[in-house]
């Protein structure tokens, strides 16, 4: 029985009008692209900010060693013999000393949040200025204790941005060195610094042929580098008595003396600081900064034989340079100060992330391993109970059922799903509902010449429509929907409609299988089907809140259907908006996992995209249309309550974080310990290849495809993950999809062939 065309074919040679659904793809694949950026975009964002947090930890880069045994004979004697500031006016290099009884207090590596603030309280409560050599990751990383320090008045130098030892360094990178730190001070404290002290440096004497060039380069651009007289060596943690009588001069000498404010455990810096000031003010000591300490031996030329740095560019000299302890100091003007208040910000964004990230990232990952723990124990216990001879869902069901076959250009499929449906073992009607194809693929439907077909014609409507048409054709009280390129074993109907049996189940959930596994593509979705979708369902069955009846195989009660209203084109997964629906009715759900239907996955990736974009999309409408569950009591609230938190975290909320433990991962090998996070990733993926294969056992499915799996989860994952972001992106801009029809090969011919 077939029902008239609603238009006569059009003219030879007359191009045809696009369909109502073609129109709609048309308008969604230009919407996509921006949409798809914006996602990429996110992500390539929290990347930066993981590789900026990784570079500010000095995790990158940050070569510790220092040259030895290196000779100095480009090095200047009255250099090596000289005082600890060095500088080069004129291009001459000249050193000065410290003036006697003077110490200039200076402290290297900070600032720190714990140590760095201490050390300023003792400094302010006697009333001491000292010169801070800062790093500059980590003056971006504490902003507002840099401010403090210059706005107490003590002098600020640069200790370079990662603490490296520079004279391993190209010039490329001592340049990126000091230009950051200046960066990283303006934005903090709107300042710049001609000071600059060498990390792993010591005294002058220690200058060799290696690290002369760079302090040599530096001085051409204006820069003092600030070197040693006495070394408190309170890095060493030896006891407070040792730090201070190490730090003392010797015969009323002045010194540039070294402390350490950051880089590790400080409390020995702390506790000798004050004694150390207390004992060299009782010896007649005074304190000052190193700029006063130039000031003091050049009372006529000063800070200005230290020149202008040329690293600034456009930083201008600051209105207080008058004032000699911070004569080095330049206020940041024009581009160099939005550009450090641009790091500045950034790191702080930095900074917030990947803590934030990290603890999320452990929830998440709790999260996961307890669903698998879930999985591996509910779908055993499903197997067990489903598989006991004595289990039935009641009397057999043996009377007939519509089977219903929504096709839309669906000619290279349609044959073989009919056929199929032929050999079935369980009396059937079978209905094709043609939506408006232009491919002829109700005349192929016709052609085949198979009993108990009817073809139902309807212009092009959409799916649901169609199953709906479908539905109320139906001559039986069990309606089968399955898709147009889905072929069905002769078995499948008769074990897909026994559960209902039971009068209190409304619908029952089929095992769906990939027919073209043979390709990469293929297996991994049909790895993905049998893992991800039949291992759920099991789950889902027993706590009973099955958020999804499959397209590809489904069995339903006519009067369930009709009950919620049909099939509803309010959402694109209507597969799952029935479903959900059927539960807020008070109607089971359930999974049969005997009942196999062999569908035709995507051939390509532009496919694949399509298709688990509009599921994704589909499945977001369907949980905010039916957000009302929550409030909900009896199935419905059991659904709203139990089912809808499940899918929301392990559908949505737990694979948008999914791309982040991966990038994560991945961080974690460059920056901190790539055999540990390299271990952990396999102990995930193990896990995941347990549950894999539990799951291809319970489907007695071949166990060579999980050999595909550690690729699986490189590539394939990763595009799902995009794929969600994009429908979550999508969804969170206001934009709509519309149904796109996939590319069909008919390589699905039978459930043998299949396999």
């Amino acid at each position: 029985m077939t029902t008239p065309p609603p238009s006569s074919p059009p003219a030879r040679g007359r191009r045809r009008a696009p369909t109502r659904i073609e129109r709609a793809a048309g308008r969604a694949a230009a919407l996509q692209r921006p949409r798809v950026l914006l996602a990429l975009l996110l992500l390539l964002a929290l990347t930066c900010v993981m590789l900026l947090d990784g570079y500010l930890r000095a995790e990158v880069g940050g070569d510790q060693r220092v040259r030895t045994g290196a000779s100095a004979n480009d090095v200047p004697e009255d250099v090596l013999d000289g005082g600890p500031i060095l500088t080069f006016p004129g291009g001459r290099a000249t050193t000065v000393s410290v003036p006697d009884r003077t110490i200039a207090l200076t402290f290297d590596d900070g600032p720190d949040a714990t140590w760095t603030p201490r050390v300023l309280e003792i400094l302010e409560e006697y009333d001491v200025p000292g010169t801070f050599f800062l790093v500059g990751s980590m003056v971006a990383r504490h902003p507002d204790i840099v401010r403090d320090l210059v706005e107490q008045g003590n002098e600020v130098g640069v200790h370079t941005f990662t603490h490296v030892d520079l004279s391993y360094q190209s010039e490329a990178r001592v340049t990126r060195e000091i230009e950051q730190t200046q960066l990283a001070l303006a934005g903090a404290a709107g300042i710049t610094t001609t000071l600059f002290r060498a990390p792993y440096s010591s005294e002058t004497d220690a200058i060799d042929d290696y690290s002369w060039p760079v302090y040599k380069k530096l001085g051409e651009e204006g820069y003092t580098s600030v070197f040693i007289d006495t070394d408190s060596d309170d890095w060493k943690r030896p006891g407070v008595s040792k730090i201070v009588e190490w730090a003392t001069p010797e015969d009323g000498e002045g010194a540039s003396v070294l402390f350490h404010d950051a880089g590790g455990e400080r409390s020995q810096t702390i506790e000798a600081l004050p004694k150390y000031i207390e004992k060299m003010k009782a010896k007649g000591y005074t304190f000052t900064t190193v700029s006063g300490a130039m000031a003091a031996q050049q009372p006529t030329g000063g800070p200005a034989a230290a020149g202008t740095s040329g690293a600034e560019g456009t930083a201008a000299r600051a209105a207080d340079s008058d004032d000699a302890l911070q004569a080095a100091h330049h206020r940041a003007t024009g581009a160099t100060l939005w550009e450090g208040r641009a790091l500045v910000a950034a790191v702080a964004v930095a900074e917030w992330t990947v803590p934030a990230l990290s603890v999320g990232l452990l929830v998440v990952g709790v999260a996961v391993m307890g669903r698998f723990g879930l999985m591996l124990i509910l779908a055993r216990r499903h197997h067990r109970q489903r598989n006991r001879r004595r289990f039935g869902w009641g009397p057999p069901v043996t009377g007939p059922v519509s089977v219903v076959v929504p096709a839309y250009n669906e000619k290279e499929c349609i044959a073989n799903t009919l056929r199929s449906l032929a050999r079935s073992t369980h009396p059937i009607e079978i209905i094709v509902v043609d939506d408006g194809s232009t491919d002829g693929t109700a005349e192929i439907a016709e052609s085949l010449g198979l009993p108990g077909v009817r073809v139902i014609r309807q212009a092009n409507a959409g799916k649901p429509a169609a199953l709906d048409n479908g539905v109320r054709h139906a001559r039986y009280d069990i309606v089968v929907m399955m898709d147009g390129d889905t072929v069905f074993e002769p078995d499948t109907v008769r074990h897909l409609v026994q559960p209902l049996a039971d009068p209190a189940v409304g619908a029952v959930a089929g095992n769906a299988k990939v027919g073209n596994r043979r390709t990469l593509i293929g297996a991994w979705q049909h790895i993905e089907y049998v893992m991800g979708f039949n291992l759920d369902r099991r789950m889902y069955d027993l706590l009973r809140c099955m958020p999804t009846i499959p397209g590809a195989i489904g069995a339903f009660r006519r009067e369930a259907v009709l009950q919620v209203g049909g099939m509803s084109d309010d959402t694109l997964a209507e597969d799952t908006d029935i479903t959900i629906a059927l539960h807020r009715a008070g109607w089971r759900v359930v999974y049969q996992e005997h009942a196999r239907a062999w569908t035709e996955a995507p051939g390509s990736l532009k496919q694949l995209w399509s298709q688990r974009y509009r599921w994704s999309y589909g499945t977001m409408q369907a949980l905010w249309k039916h957000r009302g569950s929550l409030k909900d009591k009896g199935p419905s609230g059991r659904f709203g309550r139990v089912g809808m938190p499940l899918v929301v975290l392990f559908q949505v909320v737990t694979p948008l974080f999914a791309p982040l433990i991966d990038v994560f991962t991945l961080y974690s090998m460059i920056f901190i310990d790539f055999r540990s996070a390299l271990l952990a990733w396999l102990a995930v993926l193990g896990v995941q290849l347990l549950c894999a294969a539990y799951a291809f056992r319970l489907d007695r499915e071949k166990y060579r495809y999980l050999l595909m799996m550690p690729l699986q989860q490189l590539a394939y994952r990763q595009m799902m993950y995009l794929v969600l972001i994009h429908s979550c992106v999508t969804a969170l801009t206001g934009g709509r999809l519309r149904w796109q029809k996939l590319k069909r090969t008919g390589e699905v011919g039978t459930p043998a062939g299949a396999g």
